[in-house]
């Protein structure tokens, strides 16, 4: 998988999370942006161009729901992640690639796979 150059917002509220995620995306010679509420998140995305997102879904008692939604309307795929289990998600996301935390390496790479192959489900 080509991640080299893809700038990826990386929505988590979680740091030690947020740090991993983002090592694991500079592995794979990504450019990582972290931000770790909403209200900076919306911001980043009206201020620069991203190739990929990966938000988590519970963002300080917020859903980040309307954000993804954003996204994907400028073409920008997104996957969640999440720690509730398969979360259920709105039927207009209900397809959106989506990791249970504690994820493998393996697995997110097989959701990025599917977000940049606009796959509608990448399986845990």
């Amino acid at each position: 998988m080509m991640l080299a150059g893809r700038r990826v917002l990386v929505v988590e509220d979680e740091p030690i999370i947020a740090l991993v995620l983002e090592d694991k995306l500079l592995d794979r010679s990504a450019q990582p942006v972290l931000a770790h509420c909403l209200n900076s998140a919306t911001e980043a995305v009206e201020s620069q161009k991203f190739d990929l997102a990966v938000l988590d879904v519970n963002i300080h008692g917020q859903q980040s729901y309307t954000l993804a939604r954003q996204l994907l309307e400028i073409n920008t795929p997104v996957i969640f992640i999440t720690g509730y289990g398969d979360a259920l998600h709105p039927a207009d996301l209900e397809q959106t690639p989506t990791l249970t935390k504690p994820y493998s390496v393996q697995a997110l790479e097989a959701a990025l796979l599917a977000a940049f192959n606009g796959v509608q489900r990448a399986q845990p």
